[in-house]
């Protein structure tokens, strides 16, 4: 299947948190049990270094398998942090290393003023 196209919008010096329920053809909630994540924001698809990653791993992303989604979170000071926005996507993983895209687009950044 295809990714989906979501664009998201940041706002800075906010805390980011999105979740993503995650479905199969028949719109069933999708079981991700065993399933890992990670997802890069990157100036442009070209930019060899990421302005933020999210995984499972380093406690960004939050997979509730028996539920089906997939929780991104950023907190306040890390999107405090970010400058400017870009281009991202999403992909799970699942045991055996079978990587699927779930989804892509732009990640736009809201600058704020009060610091």
């Amino acid at each position: 299947m295809p990714a989906g196209i979501y664009n998201f919008t940041c706002e800075q010096g906010s805390t980011f948190d999105r979740s993503i329920e995650v479905t199969n053809f028949d719109d069933t909630i999708r079981n991700l049990d065993s399933f890992t994540a990670r997802m890069q924001v990157r100036k442009d698809l070209e930019a060899s270094t990421a302005l933020i990653e999210l995984t499972t791993e380093n406690g960004r992303i939050a997979i509730d398998g028996a539920l089906g989604t997939v929780t991104l979170s950023i907190s306040a000071a890390d999107t405090a942090a970010l400058t400017q926005g870009g281009v991202y996507d999403l992909e799970i993983v699942d045991a055996t290393g079978a990587v699927e895209r779930l989804l892509q687009g732009n990640f736009n950044l809201n600058l704020n003023v009060t610091t």
